[in-house]
């Protein structure tokens, strides 16, 4: 019998091709807050994979939280394609606030303070109180400046001496005044209808411009049936609350409120509120258990790009798959559109599997990184760098037969090869490609044949592959065998075929410069010629021709140099461009 060896690593298909949600599949990730920095959305959340440890059967101790005090972050650009960012060390004795122990249910907004701007990751110390690290981008390296806790019970109006400080949402409003909202529970075990429908137990204060300090007492929230995860965001002149409502604290439940585990808003003209049971607007969102068959806690933001509104929720759906129906509390990012009623209310979310559309098509042809993912199954991810610098992370525990994949990835009139950047681990490794089927025909592979334990670049050319495409790529070598550990993946761009040429030659006492463009496509081509003496256009050059142009340099010498010419064409229906370097010669005149 083989000895069972302890790890993380998910092997369960946990997320099938074509599937949206959940968002990831190689790790779990709570309470997900939604930033949107520069047309990117980062999520961050609580880093329920620190507490996974499945046993020999595959399943784990139940989640309790006591023991998560990192924060993981994923982004994309286009709501499919997800990239891993690895953990933020926030809590605990290797942690930016060594003063917290734990770090759960982020919050991140970003202002200008003193000429820069900031990025700031606010957390719940569980229960009990609320933290605030700040970062140079959003993805760090982060720091601890205000040296303690946010909120606490000394804060002004934060306690009542029952409610939970935690569940940080932080909003700015257009006039720059920031805003926390925070809190929970509430339970004061007398089974009153009172308690249950009102505990009263959440908090808004203002933020002071360093968006590390409070200014003046925080004020009590009533929203009906409250227990936890506020959030603010601002639409159309109207601030809408959402929060998570109770499962009950004995008393009889308000029929006129939200039910039980739901996602519920209120609606204000003012980000303090006053937030008021008549504000009450409705239910945005139902228990997940009512759509996956795994209920428990419930946790959301909202979040706005590109004129639409998306909203972030957790499920423990990928817990479920692992184990075939039972679930111990890992939980897993899903997303939604959040779609608005005339009069401004929502209209009501249903958890899917679907997710949302992809917003644009992946460019193969910048780097991508490994770790960017659309599905997979059996990967997971490692840190390549100190713990707290901006992060790079590659794929790792990588098996015969695992795979990864990306997302409708645009490769416009074709690429002619890929390469990757990897470190093999065993010889005779490989990496098939497939096209929009995951068991599809393979159409290249690359061979891993640098050095074993070194990082190198791998590739292999490709034909034939153009247009919109699901790309698949599966690792194949010896059983038993970690493989190799992937940093990046790139596909080799198309390029036009012209050409360039340049001389040099006196003029009477000073020297012209002629540079020349050829057109050998099939179809017209746009050029610009750039030199140190001026710029020419060529519009629509047609197929085989050549044109040129004379500069007057006005020198009587010129040092060697380059003219850089552009060429641009849509060849297939795809604008393909090309850049080329002319050298052209010194050349003095006497």
């Amino acid at each position: 019998m083989r000895e069972f060896t302890p790890s993380t690593t998910i092997e369960v298909l946990g997320k099938n091709p074509g599937e949206g949600n959940p968002l990831i599949s190689h790790k779990f990730g709570a309470d997900g807050n939604a930033f949107v920095h520069d047309g990117r959305v980062y999520v961050y959340m609580t880093n329920d994979t620190q507490v996974y440890n499945p046993g020999p059967d595959g399943t784990s101790p139940t989640n309790t939280y006591g023991g998560i005090n990192t924060i993981t972050v994923i982004s994309s650009d286009d709501l499919v394609n997800w990239t891993d960012h690895g953990e933020i060390p926030v809590a605990g004795p290797n942690g930016l606030a060594k003063y917290a122990t734990q770090s759960w249910a982020p919050a991140v907004e970003s202002r200008v303070v003193d000429g820069k701007e900031q990025f700031f990751l606010y957390f719940a110390n569980n229960g009990a109180a609320t933290g605030v690290v700040v970062g140079d981008s959003p993805l760090g390296p982060w720091r601890d400046e205000r040296g303690s806790l946010l909120i606490t019970s000394q804060t002004p109006g934060a306690s009542d001496g029952r409610n939970w400080l935690f569940d940080p949402g932080v909003f700015i409003d257009d006039d720059g005044q920031g805003y926390l909202y925070f809190g929970g529970g509430g339970n004061d075990g007398s089974n009153s209808y009172e308690n249950t429908n009102h505990p009263k137990s959440t908090r808004v204060v203002k933020l002071g411009a360093d968006m590390i300090s409070t200014d003046g007492a925080a004020e009590t929230i009533d929203a009906p049936l409250m227990f936890e995860a506020g959030h603010v965001f601002k639409r159309d002149g109207k601030y809408y609350y959402s929060y998570s409502s109770n499962f009950g604290f004995g008393g009889p439940i308000d029929p006129n409120g939200p039910p039980t585990g739901a996602i519920a808003y209120l609606v204000a003209d003012n980000p303090m509120g006053p937030w008021t049971p008549d504000k009450y607007a409705g239910v945005i969102f139902k228990n997940p258990g009512n759509y996956f068959g795994a209920g428990g806690n419930n946790h959301q933001s909202v979040f706005e790009l590109n004129g639409e509104h998306y909203f972030t929720y957790h499920a423990q759906t990928l817990n479920r798959r692992i184990t075939g129906g039972a679930t111990q509390g890992f939980r897993s990012p899903h997303i939604a559109k959040l779609e608005f009623n005339a009069d401004g209310t929502i209209k009501e979310v249903v958890g899917t599997f679907d997710g949302v559309e992809q917003i644009r098509h992946l460019d193969p042809y910048r780097v991508v990184e490994a770790e960017t993912i659309a599905w997979q199954q059996g990967l997971a991810t490692k840190r390549l760098n100190a713990p707290n610098d901006v992060p790079q992370l590659a794929l790792h525990d990588v098996d015969n037969g695992d795979w990864t994949s990306l997302s409708s990835a645009d490769f416009g009139s074709g690429t002619t090869g890929v390469s990757a950047r990897v470190k093999p681990l065993t010889a005779g490794t490989s990496v098939q490609l497939r096209l929009d089927d995951r068991t599809g025909p393979v159409v290249a592979t690359i061979p891993v044949d640098g050095p074993v334990g070194e990082w190198t670049e791998v590739g292999t050319e490709l034909d034939g592959v153009a247009g919109v495409h699901d790309v698949y790529f599966t690792f194949v070598g010896p059983e038993g065998r970690d493989l190799l550990e992937v940093d990046s993946w790139q596909f080799a761009k198309p390029s036009l075929k012209v050409e360039g040429d340049a001389d040099t030659r006196c003029a009477g006492p000073n020297v012209k410069l002629t540079v020349r463009v050829t057109n050998n496509e099939s179809a017209p081509v746009d050029f610009v010629v750039e030199t140190p003496y001026g710029t020419k256009s060529f519009d629509d050059v047609e197929p085989g021709k050549t044109r040129f142009h004379p500069f007057t340099t006005r020198q009587s010498a010129v040092a060697a140099g380059t003219a850089e010419v552009t060429a641009k064409a849509v060849v297939d229906g795809h604008e393909v461009s090309t850049a080329l370097s002319v050298p052209y010669d010194a050349r003095t005149c006497r």
